[in-house]
């Protein structure tokens, strides 16, 4: 019997998506709906009065520079978490500093294989600013020119923003291939003591510090 924590086309969902879990898995098979056998559908093939629950969280990004991207469209609930339109701002943004190097190699492996991304995320509570945790899903998508340049996505968090700008730490990165089937048999990702593997490696990490380890 499958487990009560996930959904079919999500390895590893969690409490925090589990509200919105049946709107992520219309949003996931309208995507999978595009596409023309193993083909990324194009950005153009996109239509907002798909998305439906989840229109606020949605967004699309613009690959600018390997592992960088740009926020061409974004729900509001992306603007109430920065506290400002987020329209033209790197995706990074909502990622912690520390977390970016890690993040700009998974935006690498969305575009180039193209795949996947799914991640889990968590923000520390401050002044004013309660714990949070999120998840954030990206699908990639064809420009109208006809490369893999652009992506769609959405991230859905759990408890009170409080006050902007809120970012988010990295708990696990999972690379997921186009199809789902494949999908299914994706491991969880866990962090392991002594760092990432080499390829994926966190700035200024300290030795012996649990990050995580990426399953392609």
């Amino acid at each position: 019997m499958q487990d009560d924590r996930t959904i079919s086309c999500f390895p590893g969902v969690t409490a925090v998506d589990r509200l919105h879990a049946v709107d992520l898995q219309a949003l996931h098979s309208y995507w999978a709906g595009l596409c023309e056998g193993a083909e990324v559908p194009r950005r153009s093939d996109i239509n907002p009065r798909h998305i439906g629950g989840l229109l606020s969280n949605a967004f699309i990004v613009e690959r600018i520079a390997p592992g960088v991207t740009r926020l061409r469209v974004a729900g509001l609930h992306l603007n109430a978490l920065m506290g400002m339109e987020v329209r033209g701002m790197p995706l990074s943004s909502l990622i912690t500093p520390a977390a970016r190097e890690t993040f700009a190699l998974a935006l690498v492996d969305l575009f180039e294989r193209p795949a996947r991304l799914d991640i889990d995320l968590h923000a520390k509570a401050g002044l004013g600013r309660p714990e949070m945790t999120g998840r954030l899903l990206l699908w990639p998508l064809r420009s109208d020119l006809g490369d893999v340049s652009r992506a769609l996505g959405c991230l859905v968090t759990q408890g009170d923003i409080g006050r902007a700008s809120r970012r988010f730490e990295m708990t696990s990165v999972r690379v997921l291939p186009l199809d789902d089937t494949a999908a299914q048999a994706a491991k969880p990702i866990e962090p392991l003591p002594g760092g990432l593997r080499g390829e994926w490696p966190v700035r200024g990490a300290a030795r012996g510090r649990a990050h995580l380890r990426v399953v392609k």
